[in-house]
């Protein structure tokens, strides 16, 4: 203000003077996606009332709203994780090393539709869909495939698997040993998070109750087995995809976080050593100030949520460690390359609040799967924010900005209101049941279209600042060969294999189906005799049956 000769008691003036707390009330009607109120600018009055330590804090301190750890990127960047997977295991593997080649820290799985509701590549359910999406895997003979040549010893591994998460887990560990690696030395992360499965994306297969058994099983397993594995990664990314606010995101990811950890205390586990195995997935979108406030309120509420709920007193399990993605439904089909400049400052969003690994979304993800020249550029991105913005060299440097803390205050405080109705309905699980959360949901995205459509929210080069002529783009096209390569490759090994033993290790998983034993031990004995991903998920489809969905009016 000083540079133009105006001073902030001028400027408070012409936009309605300060209120009693600070806040100046006329001329602000303008609000965040998610509905909050955005005043003209902030000061002192609109933080909320309490100290320094309980509030901001310092970096790797409770309750973390600066960041889980105290020199943050300073002793360790964030991993640069890009999600590929396409046709074969072969074809993915390749893009898979080349990505390695060109900086990447680790690798991120995607699987097709077939592999991710239990279907093998052969079954009438998957035609059409091989491949499609993400890599199709049906096997070990597939796994061992995918991962060929990269050093599982070194590198950290997420795979974006929910329903089919424990049977491709199993998958991951027995590859990793016939290389020679035992299961303590691997890491990474298997989603394993079927709520918002139920709430926004639907690739489910069993009812909730065997839903949890699964999950709260992998979580056991992994404590006892695969100890740096983190067996689940509670994700908000598809929620806010399927068209919710932040402050939505926030709420419904931890009311399934605190679905889980009860679930899992239920079971006889302690809440301490689960509270260190999990993570968390969350979007990235475009309003920048909220986004940035949206990761400081989840993890301080998080902290909350584990310390005053559950009692957990290790101070890694109140640690609400995450990995971030761009918005896929910010990118535009129209004039792609604008999608490029979004990816940028929503990745810089998610550094600034404080990210453990990050995704960036190819400029084409809008039109097909990505090229490998996109994709790299993807990555590019990521290592020029690393590399030359020098933002990673100061620990949370948004901390103590007062638009950034009031938004950080303003989302814990709606998110904690809509937990706290959540739990009045009788939890997640209930709430779901019920078609709230799914309502919810879609009445934002309602919203959120409506304001597209009458140009109040404005997407360039789609509702403004129109192109007449499109400049094409190179566009990935899947080989239609691969579903008829695949079902080749299966029917082959089926040939090779010992039915007699698969049989037995699948008669062996059904009895523990039915009864109370950890099911990953069987999962794992019989993925290893070569039983194939829609077997196994045939079995337990056998014992706890398929879930429909059923909303109440």
């Amino acid at each position: 203000m000083a540079e133009t000769g105006i001073s902030q008691r001028q400027v408070a003036g012409k936009l309605g003077a300060p209120s009693s707390d600070g806040r100046r009330r006329e001329g602000s009607a303008r609000s965040t996606p998610s509905g909050i109120p955005l005043e003209p600018f902030y000061g002192p009055g609109d933080l909320k009332d309490g100290d320094f330590a309980e509030q901001i804090g310092y970096p790797g301190e409770f309750p973390y709203t600066r960041g889980v750890r105290a020199n943050m990127y300073r002793g360790r960047l964030w991993t640069m994780r890009q999600y590929a997977g396409f046709g074969t295991a072969r074809e993915s593997n390749e893009r898979y090393r080349y990505l390695m080649s060109q900086g990447q820290m680790g690798i991120s799985v995607a699987f097709d539709l077939p592999t991710q509701i239990g279907f093998d590549a052969d079954h009438a359910s998957a035609f059409g869909e091989v491949g499609k999406v993400g890599v199709s895997i049906c096997s070990l003979e597939d796994m061992e495939i995918l991962l060929e040549g990269l050093p599982l010893d070194k590198i950290s591994t997420s795979m974006t698997i929910n329903a089919t998460a424990a049977i491709l887990l199993c998958l991951y560990i027995a590859a990793a040993e016939k290389r020679g690696v035992p299961p303590e030395a691997i890491r990474g992360t298997v989603q394993n998070d079927i709520l918002k499965e139920y709430i926004a994306r639907g690739t489910y297969i069993y009812p909730p109750g065997p839903s949890l058994r699964l999950i709260t099983d992998t979580i056991a397993f992994c404590k006892e087995r695969v100890p740096k594995w983190n067996a689940i990664s509670i994700s908000g990314y598809h929620i806010r995809e399927a068209g919710s606010t932040a402050v939505q995101e926030v709420a419904f990811t931890l009311a399934d976080g605190i679905t889980y950890v009860q679930a899992a205390r239920d079971a006889g586990l302690d809440v301490d050593g689960i509270g260190r195995q999990l993570s968390f997935f969350f979007n990235v979108h475009n309003h920048f100030t909220e986004e940035i406030a949206k990761f400081r309120a989840a993890r301080r509420l998080w902290a909350r949520i584990m310390r005053e709920r559950f009692g957990a007193k290790s101070e890694e399990a109140c640690m609400l460690r995450f990995h971030a993605q761009t918005a896929g439904s910010s990118l535009t089909a129209q004039q792609p390359r604008n999608n490029v400049v979004r990816v940028a400052i929503q990745a810089m969003a998610a550094v600034l609040g404080g990210a453990q690994s990050l995704h960036t979304n190819s400029m084409d993800e809008a039109l097909s799967l990505p090229t490998e020249g996109a994709v790299r550029l993807a990555l590019r991105t990521q290592q020029i924010l690393a590399e030359e913005t020098h933002v990673a060299e100061t620990v949370d440097p948004c901390a103590g900005a007062y638009a950034v803390e009031a938004l950080t205050d303003e989302i814990e405080r709606r998110a904690r209101e809509v937990i706290e109705q959540i739990d009045g309905m009788g939890g997640m699980l209930r709430a779901i049941e019920r078609g709230w959360v799914q309502r919810e949901v879609q009445e934002s995205a309602y919203q959120a279209q409506r304001g597209i459509d009458e140009g109040r929210n404005v997407v360039v080069g789609v509702n403004r600042y129109v192109a007449k002529e499109e400049t094409p783009i190179p566009t990935l096209h899947i080989r239609p060969e691969v579903e008829r390569e695949q079902c080749e490759r299966l029917a082959a090994l089926r040939k090779r294999r010992d039915g007699a033993e698969v049989a037995a290790r699948l008669s062996r998983l059904e009895g523990a189906a039915g009864g109370g034993e950890n099911l990953l031990p069987f999962i794992l004995d019989a993925v290893k005799a070569y039983a194939t991903v829609g077997e196994i998920s045939s079995v337990m489809r056998k014992v706890f049956g398929l879930y429909q969905e059923k909303v109440e009016i």
